[in-house]
């Protein structure tokens, strides 16, 4: 069974490959800049894509973040919508979830 600092560090490298992951999305976006009308128009559906990837990162970002906060306030592991302790099977395949497999659905 995880522990609670196997968690932290679970959740912290998992920070560090999004952040380097929205870096290289960041990055590329700001490499377009095709002078040619068709090749600009390919550029813009895939800073669409990009954007996409992006937003959902983020959003998985916020969650791992979130998930470290309640770890520092202790109510890491429980659900917070129902208060009831998250399954340890759960927490190890979604460990930034707030929610018991109840409450998720």
């Amino acid at each position: 069974m995880a522990t609670l600092q196997d968690r932290k560090r679970q959740l912290l490298k998992r920070l560090a490959e999004l952040d380097g992951r929205l870096q290289d999305i960041e990055a590329e976006l700001d490499t377009h800049q095709s002078k040619d009308w068709g090749e600009l128009a390919v550029e813009r559906e895939e800073d669409e894509v990009l954007q996409g990837m992006g937003s959902s990162g983020l959003a998985k970002v916020r969650q791992i973040r979130a998930a470290l906060a309640r770890l520092e306030d202790g109510s890491y592991g429980f659900c917070v919508r129902c208060g009831d302790e998250i399954s340890a099977e759960r927490l190890d395949l979604v460990p930034a979830t707030p929610f018991c497999r109840i409450c998720a659905r």
